[in-house]
């Protein structure tokens, strides 16, 4: 992946699938003012060791206008665990407060330019890209963190204040391309899940 979405460029649209039966686009969130578009997935250790840190926040600014969806582009024939049917089943058992939707085309996260799962993008009320990157430096142990950068950018975007901090690096797993396995690195922590 070459490109990613630079701080003021526009959230590109989508219409994607999601495990409530319904399907979402962009329009479907315009009573929220913001918006977060995260990319995430079923299996990877450093979305389901965070995933609580991500509802806390999701539940923390609610009330205050910030919606959430979750996308998850990862190639199920990389990993059957990130299909559809894997999708709902992880809804139903953990009633996440976020759509989840599924990008099975990889085309959204290509016209977002997502690298790793969690890789989480604030929009605001323009629909235009305010903070990229992680929420907590060490996904894989939420409690070690001090700073949870996400919820410092979402704090200052409800607040009416600029992010102080617009981008930040994405800690995860890397995205799982179809047949492109080039994208899969060495070393990548779901290799060993």
């Amino acid at each position: 992946m070459s490109y990613t979405l630079q701080i003021g460029d526009a959230a590109p649209d989508f219409v994607l699938p999601a495990t409530d039966g319904k399907s979402y686009s962009l329009r479907d969130f315009r009573e929220s003012p913001y918006l977060v578009v995260f990319f995430t997935c079923n299996h990877c250790p450093y979305v389901t060791q965070s995933d609580e840190t991500t509802r806390a926040t999701a539940e923390k600014f609610a009330p205050k206008g910030v919606a959430f969806i979750g996308i998850n582009s990862n190639s199920e024939y990389t990993y059957q665990a990130d299909d559809f049917e894997h999708m709902i089943e992880r809804m139903r058992v953990h009633g996440f407060p976020w759509v989840y939707a599924r990008d099975e085309s990889q085309k959204t996260v290509a016209d977002y330019g997502g690298l790793r799962t969690p890789h989480f993008f604030v929009f605001d009320e323009d629909r235009k890209l305010v903070y990229t990157g992680r929420a907590l430096e060490n996904p894989r142990r939420p409690d070690s963190d001090v700073e949870n950068d996400l919820e410092r950018a979402l704090q200052e975007l409800t607040g009416g204040k600029p992010v102080s901090q617009p981008l930040t690096n994405p800690v995860g797993c890397n995205i799982k391309w179809e047949g492109q396995l080039a994208h899969w690195m060495p070393g990548d922590a779901c290799d060993l899940v």
